[in-house]
């Protein structure tokens, strides 16, 4: 859990330092001002390893994921959430793709990360990961890649 929670307080952090910008006005990725109405979806995708001896554990859990984890992740505002699985030289990697959609990203994340069933599912999925070495010089999961090229 301590991985997870550090990977949600990495999220918020990053969150704040990107959405930091004059009353009334937000960045976007590509660092143009927008009034608030005109936020658009902040993407996010986000890298970790996996331990080789727990990926049919891992598949499995998300081939079932509890009903009130997917809820939180709704009512968290979190929206086209998808984690994909590679592996390179024979070492696993997760790569995750979410939007988030609401408008307070910390105050969403810790909602999240107070909620027993998402905590228990925590417990769960955390020892199955792998941090890549700038997530765990942090004490975090995941680590966030850039963004280079989007179109819709």
């Amino acid at each position: 859990m301590k991985n997870v929670v550090a990977f949600t307080i990495f999220i918020a952090a990053l969150w704040a330092e990107a959405c930091n910008p004059p009353a009334g006005k937000e960045t976007t990725s590509h660092n143009d001002t927008v009034t608030t109405a005109e936020r658009k979806t902040e993407r996010y995708g986000m890298v970790t390893g996996l331990k080789p001896e727990k990926v049919a554990y891992y598949k499995e859990l998300h081939a079932a994921v509890w009903p009130a984890v997917l809820k939180k992740i709704t009512e968290c505002n979190i929206r086209n959430y998808s984690i994909y699985l590679k592996k390179i030289d024979d070492k696993y990697y997760l790569f995750s793709y979410f939007e988030y959609a609401g408008n307070d990203f910390d105050a969403d994340m810790k909602k999240m990360a107070a909620d027993t069933t998402t905590q228990h599912w925590w417990k769960e999925t955390g020892p199955t990961q792998a941090p890549l070495p700038d997530a765990a010089a942090k004490g975090e999961t995941w680590s966030r890649m850039e963004e280079v090229f989007h179109v819709q």
